[in-house]
């Protein structure tokens, strides 16, 4: 994590991940890159559903392999790079049949190692294999849900899910969130933590670096008219004034149950997440 000298109040607290150390200096593959429209949260009648997007640095999205089926075939670390469209590192590989692709990078994977997917590949960082055949105990991230669609567990900086047991052709995982939850066997999983870990540790330190990643102001709703938001009206800093907390158009949060209760996934949840007290 690099820190810097306070010679503006927005660089005293500012902080940010040293790349230098971790990603290799090499130029990003083009065939594995293209670029995305954005839409600063607007649907296609130019109507505003999501608040507080739009603007931000141009950025290319890297085409990412989160199925990694290529089985039986020994693949090379060509570097270790940055994806601006994701939070974690990303690692170029080429394969034994030439096929260059890129994959979620593991905490430890460095340049010139060697990774694989085989339901005999070795307990390694960076190998995938069913969930069937991984070790009780074990840490892995970029887990399928349904298996062939792709991983969707566990993909962003730092996270992993930690293999409980095995049992009816399922396996219980442990999330990040302490929820344990059962997942089909045969879906592939990749050994080890995704990269990134300090992730969570930035500080952006100033409101451009925040538009710069596309985010746009947020204002506070007790600083609003009473027309505009539950919270507002009053002289000076004034309390909420509602018995319950509310969003902006009046619908009660905070508290509220989210899930709907015949969700088709509610059966494979065998420990929901600890409520925060």
């Amino acid at each position: 994590m690099k820190t810097h000298k306070p010679t503006t109040p927005s660089r005293r607290h500012m902080t940010h991940i040293s790349y230098r150390e971790v990603l290799d200096r090499v130029e990003p593959l083009k065939s594995q890159m293209k670029k995305l429209k954005t839409h600063a949260g607007r649907n296609n009648q130019g109507r505003i559903m999501v608040r507080h997007q739009g603007g931000g640095n141009k950025k290319l999205y890297r085409v990412v392999d989160f199925k990694q089926n290529k089985m039986n075939v020994k693949g090379h670390v060509e570097a270790i790079e940055y994806d601006p469209y994701r939070s974690a590192f990303i690692a170029r590989v080429v394969y034994e049949d030439g096929d260059r692709r890129y994959i979620l990078a593991p905490q430890g994977l460095k340049r010139n190692d060697t990774i694989m997917t085989s339901e005999k590949a070795p307990l390694e960082v960076g190998n995938r294999m069913p969930l069937q055949a991984i070790t009780l105990g074990t840490l892995v991230h970029n887990v399928e849900l349904r298996p062939g669609k792709g991983g969707q567990l566990a993909r962003s900086a730092g996270s992993s899910v930690e293999v409980l047991a095995h049992a009816d052709g399922y396996t219980d995982l442990r999330m990040g969130s302490k929820e344990v939850r059962k997942v089909l066997s045969s879906g592939l999983a990749t050994i080890g933590q995704v990269s990134n870990p300090d992730y969570n540790l930035v500080n952006i330190g100033k409101a451009g670096k925040s538009r710069g990643l596309g985010i746009r102001p947020t204002v506070r709703g007790s600083v609003m008219n009473p027309v505009d938001h539950p919270y507002g009206g009053g002289e000076g800093r004034q309390p909420r004034g509602t018995k319950r907390p509310k969003t902006m158009w009046g619908k009660v949060t905070g508290g509220r149950k989210t899930r709907h209760p015949k969700k088709w996934s509610t059966k494979f949840i065998l420990t929901r997440r600890p409520k925060i007290r």
